[in-house]
């Protein structure tokens, strides 16, 4: 088996008493969809946030591509290819989709070729953001239009395009799908396999089960600030997986009677 893409060897997180991760191992491995699941309090958003760089681990080593790496900031994580998109996707919603996928890494020109004064190239940004989204199998006409007129997957969909924008290797999608309507959530479903597709590492963080059982490869279970759980998505369905993420143990929910009522999100 090749080298994972990022190892995580012992990571511990304590805030003063409070030990939020304790000992943790995880190998993310280059092309394929992690799922990090537990209920709340587990433990994955403290260790989501070491990833991303937004706080340094306590204990333990961070390994990129087999070397040893230390995030000081997610500005730091993105220069080494780790790209994190929250929740609340931090969009600026008046702006175009164009200004929001290339927000602070703008492309400029001179004028008549020369190097000074330097102009924005809003044409080239346009052209660019177009061929990102088109790549995500979601092509949308005007890249002036402001992200706040976009339906919740088109704006994941520009967010994920930011994130290519920026040669990220790992996207963390943090409950990409929450407060979505069954169409959008399809969308954002659809935009995950098309990373995948195109041999991008996904890291989802999601307290729905079905959508892990949809389109993940494998997934990590945290419990009490531990992983509990670490196996293949083959072979599981969502009950069997939401009553693994409650125990904390891999065999539960695996033996339930029929017509149990369905457990699809914690």
């Amino acid at each position: 088996m090749s080298e994972p893409l990022l190892s995580l060897h012992g990571i511990g997180k304590s805030y003063g008493a409070v030990e939020a991760v304790r000992g943790v191992d995880l190998d993310i491995r280059a092309g394929e969809v992690l799922a990090l699941c537990g209920d709340n309090g587990a433990g994955k958003s403290s260790l989501v946030k070491i990833i991303a760089g937004a706080q340094p681990q306590t204990t333990g080593t961070l390994r990129l591509r087999g070397a040893a790496v230390t995030f000081h900031s997610p500005q730091d994580a993105l220069r080494h290819g780790i790209a994190t998109i929250y929740q609340d996707l931090a969009l600026a919603p008046r702006l175009s989709i164009a200004q929001n996928i290339f927000l602070g890494s703008e492309l400029t020109h001179g004028p008549f070729g020369l190097p000074f004064p330097r102009l924005l190239d809003k044409r080239g940004m346009m052209a660019a953001a177009r061929e990102f989204l088109q790549r995500l199998n979601l092509p949308l006409a005007d890249m002036a239009t402001p992200v706040e007129r976009l339906s919740g997957g088109q704006r994941q969909a520009v967010a994920i395009a930011r994130a290519l924008r920026w040669q990220a290797e790992l996207i963390i999608m943090d409950e990409p799908t929450a407060a979505l309507g069954v169409k959008e959530t399809a969308e954002v479903l659809g935009l995950i396999r098309r990373l995948n597709a195109e041999g991008k590492t996904v890291l989802l963080v999601s307290h729905n089960m079905a959508d892990v059982c949809a389109v993940a490869t494998r997934v990590a279970i945290m419990k009490a600030g531990r992983k509990a759980v670490d196996r293949p998505i083959a072979g599981l369905d969502p009950d069997t997986l939401a009553h693994m993420v409650m125990t904390g143990q891999e065999n539960a929910g695996q033996h339930l009677p029929a017509g149990r009522g369905s457990m699809t999100a914690l």
